[in-house]
């Protein structure tokens, strides 16, 4: 007998799904049994990536921020499965423009928390729901030359913590996913920081999904797709100034031409 997946019939949202990690993660959860929202901001794309995936999948277009109740309509009243991975990955430092940095803390940390408002009473009341959040590794530790992605990605990974630790007797689960690099549009627009930074150890999309899966099968809250971000997490936390001297270094190399 094949087994049934957990995912047979369950049904889920993701944002920013009309390539990348989000389409490779609307395709698993397809695969898996699911029904899918896939949401883009690109009405094209998002129709591209659900008429790839077939009648598992519906094309939900328009900002992450906003989509919960459309995207409840369009599975029948019920969402199972949050995925908010749509994201900015802003570069610049400190002096970068105000708007650069409002538009990276609402996509990266408000429409996190605006979905979770939408999802949580319904959540709560049948005492289960699922919400995983795409962090990255910049969340957990840093990225060169990116500050208000960096800054930003740290208070997804924060805001995620705290809806675990808050609603887990309560049935909801939660996941963060922190990659390094990841061979997307994404990757390709980190420019020479990401070239020298991710690019080396850079993995597929689908690698990603794999490892989400894997960690939900295990209940992990972190999940890391590169397992040496484990190590270099432990660094960070147990010896600060060591490790700020290495990504200086890092920095330093960047910077010289």
């Amino acid at each position: 007998m094949i087994p049934v997946s957990a995912y047979q019939d369950q049904r889920v949202v993701v944002t920013g799904a009309g390539g990348g990690i989000g389409a490779a993660l609307a395709r698993r959860f397809a695969a898996e049994g699911a029904t899918v929202v896939v949401n883009d901001l690109d009405p094209a794309k998002a129709a591209s990536v659900a008429g790839d995936i077939g009648a598992r999948a519906i094309a939900v277009p328009g900002d992450a921020s906003a989509i919960v109740g459309e995207a409840r309509e369009a599975l029948g009243g019920r969402v199972d499965v949050y995925c908010a991975n749509a994201g900015l990955a802003s570069g610049g430092d400190a002096f970068a423009d105000e708007a650069v940095w409002e538009a990276a803390w609402d996509v990266n940390v408000m429409a996190h928390v605006r979905a979770a408002r939408a999802l949580l009473p319904d959540w709560l009341e049948r005492g289960s729901g699922r919400f995983v959040s795409t962090v990255s590794a910049a969340g957990l530790l840093t990225m060169i030359g990116a500050a208000p992605y960096s800054v930003t990605k740290h208070g997804a990974l924060a805001f995620a913590e705290w809806l675990s630790l808050t609603y887990r007797h309560r049935g909801v689960q939660v996941h963060a996913i922190c990659p390094q690099g990841v061979r997307t549009d994404m990757l390709t627009a980190a420019g020479s920081a990401g070239d020298l930074v991710l690019a080396p150890t850079a993995i597929e999309p689908e690698a990603v999904a794999d490892a989400l899966f894997d960690g939900m099968e295990k209940g992990r809250f972190l999940i890391l797709p590169h397992p040496e971000v484990a190590d270099f997490h432990v660094a960070r936390a147990t010896d600060p100034d060591r490790w700020l001297t290495g990504m200086n270094r890092l920095q330093r190399t960047w910077e010289t031409p």
